[in-house]
């Protein structure tokens, strides 16, 4: 699916005047407003994502999607005549003082003091041979909640983009065996009362990109010993992949987010709904029993 054309005069409804408006804030809502500003509106509100009485920790790791989340977010908070809290949260997962620092500069150029904790997470995940991504994602992800937690907030807002839910599927069919979409917003398993969002959903990456760009803004990627390797790990040769599938099919990454909103039940040999759930199959479906193995063999 095609990132909904938001209703403008819809939207205008919930942005108040405001007599103070700085350079990157008028740059993001007119130069950027088709790229990037009316997609991230979009998916708010779509996806209810900034409610009355929120309050939201965005996450900033010191890279391009969170910087610009942080400054969406930002705006959106200083014109929404919706009442809700922002807070910045910067974790450091064991960066140099050369990145953290790098971190805080990008920060300030945005006119954003973030909230820094500490971790352990690079020493930890630097000894996890096998899929150190996901256990490093799964750290962070339960370290932001907790400290969101201690902040009163009821969602965390990460930077993942379009690009990000499209390389998600692919990675989960081609490397996990099993077909599992980034969702836009979700509730935390295991912080009550927690949701996690995505306002950038519907933003491509060159949008981001372009963003950044414009701002002059100097960025960090990520540095772990992942990203530091000769190919980037899989995320990075799926990204390749897509790129070069693009040039063939301009809508590919929309096709492939197409395929996690139009499954049809009917088509697959089993599903399950929940992670530990049984799974229903083609012949629970049918209405017959899955046949006993010594069964099969005496009649084939």
């Amino acid at each position: 699916m095609i990132c909904p054309e938001p209703d403008d005069d819809a939207m205008e409804d919930h942005l108040s005047e405001h007599p103070a408006r700085d350079q990157r804030e008028h740059e993001l809502t007119t130069r950027f407003r088709k790229q990037i500003w009316s997609p991230f509106l979009a998916a708010v509100k779509q996806f209810q994502m900034a409610q009355p009485g929120d309050r939201i920790a965005v996450c900033m790791s010191g890279g391009k999607d969170s910087l610009l989340l942080a400054k969406c977010m930002q705006t959106l908070k200083k014109y929404s005549k919706v009442p809700f809290e922002v807070v910045y949260l910067s974790m450091d997962p064991g960066y140099s003082p050369e990145n953290r620092a790098r971190v805080l500069k990008a920060a300030g150029s945005l006119g954003i003091t973030p909230e820094v904790f500490n971790t352990d997470i690079y020493e930890v995940v630097d000894g996890v041979a096998s899929s150190p991504c996901h256990v490093c994602a799964a750290m962070r992800r339960g370290y932001l909640y907790k400290e969101a937690a201690k902040r009163g907030c009821n969602k965390i807002a990460l930077g993942h983009h379009r690009d990000d839910a499209a390389e998600t599927i692919l990675l989960s069919i081609l490397y996990g065996g099993q077909f599992k979409a980034m969702l836009p917003r979700l509730p935390s398993a295991n912080y009550e009362g927690m949701e996690l969002v995505r306002p950038l959903y519907y933003v491509r990456e060159r949008a981001v990109l372009n963003w950044l760009a414009s701002t002059g803004i100097n960025t960090i990627t990520c540095a772990c010993r992942v990203t530091r390797s000769e190919d980037g790990g899989k995320r990075a040769r799926v990204k390749r992949l897509l790129m070069e599938l693009e040039e063939e099919q301009p809508n590919i990454i929309d096709n492939i987010i197409a395929s996690s909103e139009n499954v049809n039940l009917a088509t697959l040999i089993s599903y399950k709904d929940g992670q530990d759930a049984r799974p229903v199959t083609l012949l629970d479906r049918l209405g017959g029993a899955m046949a006993d193995e010594n069964q099969v063999d005496r009649l084939f």
